[in-house]
């Protein structure tokens, strides 16, 4: 019994909030959640959750759908996130929100009773944490960001009161410092990705086999997001139509489609009759193994997927980008030479056609730039820097801790 009680003693709770608006908030808060489990299993129960869709009213309860409808609308998304960078557009807006949604916010918080909160959204600091200090809460409950964007940040990822901000790139880094934050509140790990993309990739011939490829054949990898956004159709038929020699009557390389949760797309591909390897797939569980079978990637500029292609040395061609958060991506990873911008299917498909034959050691070079770039070990740095915290919460200052 007393051991039980002492092992009860030990576990602390780790609550990550999260929106789905878009699919990189989940994927960064279910990495930090797996890597809690891998390196400390039961001593953190980890719980995460969409603080506005479960614990406010609506419209804030409606917050991820409507952010799905003004992304598909490129002009009201750019007045919505470049209209509120200043802050006295913000802060008056998070004020007044947070009058409005203070008790169900509060009654949230305490259903999960955190010993540190993790905030993977931009949305996620300001009104908790206003909430937190006005509220009857816990005074020693540790807040912290960890920013999933590589670049081009919105200001309300950056609050002065956090414990830790841990930043994805030096790029990301210097914006916090000019937003006020203190250099021993910032780590600069890398952007968390799933603990399975850490591990050793497989043999390419190996991976194929057992994913029904061609085991010869270059691959490339036409990624639609988590939603098959972009023109995946027309992509996958410009690369069919590029990669098969008429002349040879043979195919120079293969096609994978990740249609992603998108089963209208997923169905419509799977019923052509392909002259060709395409292998389409819907949603999968297993990215970092089709990663690890093909030779380059062709996504929008999602920094998740970008993330992950690093870790996996594959060249990038990037289609299309959210404007706003998004837009600094693409000279992420084209200025580091690891892979190139084009929106058109007809020149995306030349480009690879020529990575699969005469520009192969362009192909092979933009590899070992995009491996140069990956922090495969991120999610394991930051969550031994936030059971580090905690461990420590005793020394940390007060006027921290009280999120003064």
């Amino acid at each position: 019994m007393e051991l039980m009680e002492l092992a009860a003693e030990r576990t602390k709770t780790v609550l990550i909030l999260m929106s789905d608006t878009g699919g990189g908030h989940r994927a960064s808060a279910e990495a930090i959640k797996a890597a809690f489990r891998t390196e400390f299993g039961d001593e953190y129960k980890v719980y995460v959750t969409d603080l506005w869709k479960e614990h406010t009213p609506w419209p804030f309860n409606q917050i991820s759908r409507s952010y799905n409808f003004l992304v598909r609308h490129e002009t009201l998304w750019k007045v919505a996130f470049h209209g509120t960078v200043p802050r006295c557009v913000h802060c008056p807006q998070f004020v007044a929100a947070s009058a409005l949604i203070a008790r169900k916010v509060e009654k949230g918080l305490r259903k999960y009773q955190p010993d540190i909160i993790v905030s993977v959204h931009p949305l996620m600091q300001h009104i908790p944490i206003r909430i937190m200090k006005s509220m009857d809460l816990p005074k020693n409950i540790l807040f912290t960001t960890v920013i999933t964007d590589l670049n081009t940040c919105h200001p309300t990822w950056f609050h002065e009161n956090v414990i830790r901000c841990y930043c994805p790139t030096t790029e990301v880094a210097k914006r916090a410092l000019d937003e006020g934050l203190g250099p021993s509140q910032i780590c600069v790990y890398g952007l968390p990705v799933r603990p399975s993309f850490c591990k050793a990739t497989r043999p390419k011939a190996e991976l194929r086999k057992e994913l029904g490829m061609d085991e010869n054949l270059p691959a490339v990898l036409l990624v639609g997001g988590g939603e098959g956004m972009g023109p995946v159709e027309e992509t996958a038929q410009a690369l069919e139509e590029t990669l098969y020699d008429n002349k040879l009557g043979k195919p120079i390389g293969q096609v994978v489609v990740i249609c992603g949760t998108n089963k209208v797309l997923s169905s419509k591909l799977q019923s052509i009759h392909w002259k060709m390897a395409v292998q389409v797939k819907g949603f999968v569980s297993n990215m970092e193994e089709w990663m690890g079978a093909s030779d380059c990637i062709i996504t929008k500029a999602g920094p998740g997927t970008i993330a992950e292609a690093m870790i996996k040395g594959l060249p990038i061609i990037l289609n299309n980008f959210i404007a706003g958060q998004e837009v600094g991506n693409v000279p992420f990873v084209v200025d580091n030479g690891a892979g190139l911008f084009c929106r058109s299917p007809k020149e995306i498909a030349n480009i690879v056609a020529r990575w699969f034959g005469p520009d192969d050691a362009e192909l092979k070079l933009m590899s070992q730039n995009a491996l140069r770039l990956a922090r495969p070990d991120a999610v394991f740095k930051i969550v031994h820097d936030l059971d580090d915290l905690l461990r420590q919460r005793d020394s940390i200052p007060k006027y921290l801790l009280s999120l003064s």
